[in-house]
């Protein structure tokens, strides 16, 4: 919402020159340099509170209609307080940034208070057993997800220019926020990746020879070097292996890796190594973080490292420490060993499982027997 201030008060924009609703949404976007993600999303929510009230215009429609939509999202449809807040900031963005309404009762909309979850950490033994796991396109993917602590898209969008070997860093360009960082290069994974590298430019050199056209890069630099996407230096660290057609431009061309086709590796790793959490490309970033925290590393330097803006959002990973509660000494450890109320071990491990012919004749039905765990296998 701060973005679409700043836009508001940068001066006048320029005029729609679309003339159906959602291309001008579109322009608007694109406008303010949203990226394609939030575009698809903000499109998606306009197209589906239109057809909730039936195809009707927003413009004839006020706040009232707004609240009635967003309550059958959380009532209805049990959406969650952040996919509610999307959708609300994609309807707010339409009336005030394409429609130019501003209106009081914009304000008065309720926002619902997301909850704060504590992240899954993994530990040192199980992220080794992951990393062992994985397939092996994607090992040098996942080891850098947790080496460097990167987003998985900002991982995938790593270009050949970005990963310094000589000076052991990696300059991570436009991450959340369109904000640029500097990470380390974990050494251990420096002969993989200058493999990677390798495959990556023998496979620039093919489409080159082929005359397939150059990877995607901002419009500015487009128009500023107009061969930069054909170069080596921009080209991806961890390409497709197919082509595919841009969005934006219909052009076909070579793209980053499919992110959901690393997330499938890690949940099939994470199944190989018998990891029993739920285990995603941002559990490595996560456990990244609390290693290095628990590793005696100054919280205002990991921050930097994650990129975030506020060091608030870095302390959630104080409260996963060693020195917190994983930490502490339990009360009920101090009490003497023959204390009132020892656990027992439970009541069906006791008694043997006789069966129903052990029951004796004329006694009151019982119930059918549990049966044990090897019936179960």
């Amino acid at each position: 919402m701060s973005s679409i201030n700043q836009f508001r008060k940068s001066g006048p924009r320029p005029a729609l020159r679309s003339t159906r609703l959602l291309d001008q949404l579109r322009e608007r976007i694109r406008y303010c340099h949203y990226s394609l993600r939030t575009e698809k999303a903000y499109v998606f929510w306009v197209r589906r509170y239109i057809r909730f009230h039936e195809l009707r215009h927003p413009r004839d429609l006020g706040g009232p209609d707004v609240e009635r939509f967003l309550s059958h999202l959380a009532t209805a449809c049990g959406c969650s307080p952040s996919t509610h807040k999307q959708a609300l900031c994609a309807i707010l963005f339409l009336y005030r940034e394409v429609l130019d309404v501003e209106l009081p009762w914009m304000q008065a909309i309720g926002r619902p208070r997301t909850p704060v979850r504590i992240p899954v950490v993994l530990s040192r033994d199980e992220v080794a057993s992951l990393l062992a796991a994985v397939e092996a396109p994607f090992g040098p993917i996942v080891a850098l997800l947790y080496g460097a602590g990167l987003r998985l898209n900002e991982c995938l969008r790593l270009r050949i220019k970005d990963v310094d070997f000589d000076r052991h860093v990696i300059v991570v360009r436009e991450g959340k926020g369109r904000k640029d960082r500097v990470v380390m290069l974990p050494r251990p994974l420096e002969p993989a990746l200058r493999e990677t590298v390798r495959l990556s430019g023998a496979l620039w050199t093919r489409d080159r020879a082929a005359g397939i056209p150059g990877v995607e890069i901002s419009d500015g630099l487009t128009r500023k070097y107009p061969r930069a996407g054909e170069s080596l230096a921009w080209h991806w660290v961890f390409p497709s292996p197919g082509l595919s057609v841009d969005p934006r431009t219909q052009s076909c061309r070579r793209h980053h890796r499919y992110e959901q086709t690393v997330a499938r590796a890690i949940k099939r790793a994470a199944q190989a190594a018998g990891i029993a959490k739920k285990v995603s490309a941002h559990t490595l970033r996560h456990s990244f973080a609390t290693h290095l925290l628990d590793s005696g590393v100054d919280i205002r330097r990991v921050q930097e490292l994650l990129g975030h803006s506020d060091v608030a959002t870095t302390m959630i990973y104080t409260h996963i420490l060693g020195t917190s509660a994983a930490g502490m000494r339990s009360p009920l450890e101090a009490l003497p060993r023959n204390w009132v109320g020892e656990p027992r071990a439970p009541m069906l491990a006791e008694a043997p499982d006789r069966g129903i012919a052990a029951i004796p004749q004329g006694s009151p039905p019982a119930r059918r027997p549990v049966p044990s765990c090897a019936a179960w296998r």
